[in-house]
């Protein structure tokens, strides 16, 4: 082992194993995402002063939506690693779309996922899409940190090659050179930093300007992504999309960062509209006829 590396920890991937039934960390990462969520979610719809005259869900349908999140992010997620990552693979072998067990999801594709079961969830319920999406927005940055930490012990999504970095982690499958371990800086700065973000704007904003704290969300995370990219090894099959390696932050474009010029397009965008009013109720919550919120 090179003198400036540390040992990757010997964790065992399955969590728990009950004869042929096995749970991976991966999943529990998933499992502790939604609940936290869920469970964060329904505080702050209970929280009166943050909504204003802005018609809120009620406990019952937060509970229904985190069913419509949960498939929103599963198959978004799986569908776009296959169109972003890796089609060519599947092309030549379909029925490895449906192998999840191996891996492969996208953060973008269960993000585009989780938007789309959102929107058609307040379409049927008569929500304010924004609301929700407002929502998912402070709470989405839970199960980042969770997901991020399974990739960290799965030893999955390493970092680049740094060999003069004090606490570079030579990964199992990451050959025999220390990396930068990446899945951390993600979980820091996506995860743990973003919630503190979200939670600070939360507490200014509330949700009485929809739109505003999930522009600032898409905004957040695709700098957190952006910056986290040049310390990330891109995947085999992809490489740098344009430029070549230069080192941390230095060259070097990945999937990652061109995914993420649109979304922090899209979050500027919404900042600005929520934030001139475009995106307000048009009347008052007394007129819309709406139940209350506790079930």
């Amino acid at each position: 082992m090179p003198l400036l590396a540390l040992p990757f920890p010997a964790i065992d991937p399955v969590a728990v194993a009950i004869g042929p039934i096995t749970i991976k960390w991966y999943a529990l990462a998933y499992i502790a995402g939604l609940v936290g969520g869920w469970y964060y979610a329904r505080r702050l719809v209970m929280a009166d002063r943050l909504w204003g005259v802005v018609r809120r869900p009620t406990l019952n349908e937060i509970d229904d939506l985190i069913v419509w999140v949960a498939l929103g992010v599963v198959l978004g997620g799986r569908l776009g690693y296959v169109l972003f990552y890796n089609l060519p693979m599947y092309l030549a072998d379909p029925i490895e779309i449906f192998a999840i067990r191996n891996g492969g999801m996208s953060f973008h594709g269960g993000f585009l996922g989780a938007i789309l079961a959102m929107l058609i969830f307040a379409r049927a319920r008569k929500l304010n899409g924004y609301t929700l999406l407002d929502l998912a927005a402070v709470t989405v940055p839970i199960g980042l940190f969770f997901g991020r930490i399974a990739n960290f012990v799965n030893g999955e999504l390493w970092g680049r090659i740094a060999p003069d970095f004090p606490y570079a982690v030579v990964f199992p499958s990451g050959g025999p050179l220390p990396r930068h371990p990446s899945q951390l800086y993600e979980a820091a700065t996506e995860g743990f930093l973003l919630f503190v973000v979200m939670a600070l704007c939360v507490r200014r904003f509330g949700f009485r300007k929809p739109g505003l704290l999930g522009g600032i969300f898409v905004l957040g995370y695709a700098l957190a992504r952006t910056f986290c990219e040049f310390f990330r090894e891109p995947d085999r099959q992809l490489g740098y999309l344009f430029g070549a390696d230069l080192g941390p932050l230095g060259g070097g474009v990945t999937m990652g960062m061109l995914l993420c010029l649109p979304m922090a397009l899209v979050g500027l965008a919404y900042i600005v509209l929520a934030a001139r009013g475009h995106t307000r109720p048009r009347r008052p919550v007394e007129e819309a006829g709406d139940v209350p919120v506790k079930a």
